[in-house]
């Protein structure tokens, strides 16, 4: 009797840290934040393919919408803008750190041949966010209070098939929970984002990349038990 209680006893055990595994792989910060500045976030919630996070008061410079059939093409167009911006091409004539990640808003075309619109952003470092520096073709926007993001993350080079085939699973996995409403409302109520790609790593990083899917919503909307 006491053999079958010790073994029932391990098995719950074992069963216990593996979910405490599992939670702490979904929280974990992405390796480049250790190494650069990003920014902060709450992880409020997660689960089998998603996690929930609030952003607060984030600021983020931006390029004006980018309209191409490729989403890889895209991303390197903005970034090339917002590189030159960091490394002084500014009105301030100002070097910027790079900070992590690199986002794209994702407005996806209504067919395979037509071009969709992107908008790439780079965080601005906090010591840069009293007075970011204005340029031509960039616009700075900030999240002003609480921001929730649905998130899903994979590795990898991001290749044009990937992001919307992740942003189907993202969605998938968020059915049938407390999030699904607010997430599709935010959709809803900002129809020239549909999601957003989230991209941590240099180009010259070969192994260990993170990536991201993330969907915008009011937290608010997802009742007041949200924390």
């Amino acid at each position: 009797m006491a053999r079958r209680s010790s073994s029932s006893s391990l098995v719950l055990l074992v069963a216990a840290t593996a979910a405490a595994a599992l939670l702490a792989v979904a929280a974990a910060v992405p390796p480049t934040c250790e190494r650069i500045e990003c920014p902060a976030y709450e992880v409020v919630d997660s689960a089998n393919g998603f996690e929930i996070r609030r952003y607060t008061d984030a600021m983020w410079v931006s390029t004006a919408p980018i309209e191409d059939i490729s989403f890889v093409a895209a991303t390197r167009t903005g970034f090339l803008q917002l590189f030159k911006y960091i490394q002084g091409k500014n009105a301030y004539n100002e070097t910027i750190e790079m900070t992590a990640p690199v986002l794209t808003d994702v407005s996806p075309s209504d067919g395979p041949f037509c071009a969709s619109s992107f908008v790439v952003s780079f965080y601005v470092p906090a010591k840069n966010q009293a007075d970011p520096p204005p340029a031509e073709g960039l616009h700075v926007r900030r999240w002003a209070g609480d921001r929730y993001a649905a998130v899903r993350r994979f590795g990898g080079f991001v290749a044009d098939a990937d992001v919307g085939e992740q942003a189907a699973r993202l969605d998938a996995s968020l059915q049938g929970t407390r999030w699904a409403a607010a997430v599709n409302e935010g959709r809803r109520e900002d129809p020239k984002t549909s999601y957003t790609v989230a991209q941590y790593n240099s180009p010259f990083e070969f192994s260990g990349r993170v990536n991201e899917i993330w969907m915008l919503f009011d937290g608010a909307k997802a009742g007041s038990d949200v924390n």
